[in-house]
């Protein structure tokens, strides 16, 4: 390898399952000098689809430095397969819009990593429907947007995508934005929005549901991080984590805790979504970790 590389890729994609897919693309980086410094792959044996991500960098001038012409160039052999696929430069951050409503710590961390260079993605905006995190938005530089009146559904629905569009956003994150969407909104942002929630068992859905989980002696904390569907808090996976409780926790302890748990997953959640990490595969998901 050069002491200085070239330009570098991400390829991801998804195909049915069939033998020579890995040489199929082997063989093309090595035709162009390409030099692959991270591959995994994974086969669903029970759906019969493949997936993979390739990281690869160019040794000589074989390999166009342009990514569209290295696209056409690709072309071919995703046809061949029929991939679902996608190539992108290593260093193309992706867009991404913020929601928010009052609560402030999954915001709070994620514009802390993103200003310290620990979270690859270019943050478009902050959006809201209180007027709370203005402060800390603006202080980091970004721009924060007011929605319209909690009473006016369609009208915060119709501002929130049309910031979507006017910043080119490619991912909408719910930084525990506390808003149901609605099924028309969800559709249009499919497989582009990514919530935050808590996570118990048993569930509690609704208001003050550390409370209640204290109320019912609840021992393990989590949060989830998943892709919005039409099926409140039901979307595919994209990461968890959990912290054990006893009974000397309080229901403020619980808070704190959880605030902390939803913060770092949500975090790690949108940091594989910049590295292309994430892959859907029907109601779940493949994440190269």
């Amino acid at each position: 390898m050069p002491a200085t590389a070239l330009p570098a890729w991400v390829l991801t994609f998804t195909c049915v399952d069939q033998v020579g897919i890995v040489a199929a693309v082997s063989r093309f980086l090595a035709d162009r000098g390409g030099f692959i410094v991270d591959s995994q792959q994974y086969a669903d044996r029970e759906t019969g689809r493949f997936f993979m991500r390739v990281a690869f960098e160019a040794t000589d001038a074989r390999m166009p430095d342009d990514t569209a012409a290295l696209a056409d160039a690709f072309a071919p052999v995703a046809g061949a397969f029929a991939m679902d696929w996608r190539l992108t430069g290593a260093q193309d951050k992706p867009r991404m819009l913020i929601a928010v409503s009052k609560g402030s710590h999954c915001l709070a961390d994620l514009l802390h990593r993103w200003q310290t260079g620990a979270l690859p993605v270019e943050i478009m905006g902050v959006v809201s429907n209180h007027p709370d995190l203005r402060r800390i938005t603006e202080w980091h530089g970004i721009p924060f947007h007011e929605l319209p009146a909690n009473g006016d559904k369609a009208a915060q629905e119709a501002a929130l995508i049309d910031h979507v569009e006017r910043t080119r956003s490619e991912y909408l994150i719910l930084a525990r934005y506390m808003q149901v969407l609605s099924t028309q909104l969800v559709d249009r942002l499919a497989g582009r929005c990514i919530n935050i929630h808590h996570s118990f068992l048993p569930g509690f859905k609704g208001a003050r549901p550390y409370h209640r989980a204290h109320d019912r002696g609840v021992k393990l904390i989590g949060a989830t991080a998943h892709f919005v569907t039409a099926d409140l808090d039901e979307g595919p996976i994209i990461e968890q984590a959990v912290e054990r409780v006893d009974h000397r926790a309080s229901a403020e302890d619980m808070v704190r805790i959880g605030r902390d748990i939803e913060a770092r997953v949500l975090a790690r959640a949108v940091g594989w979504i910049a590295d292309r990490r994430v892959l859907m595969n029907g109601g779940k998901t493949v994440v190269f970790s």
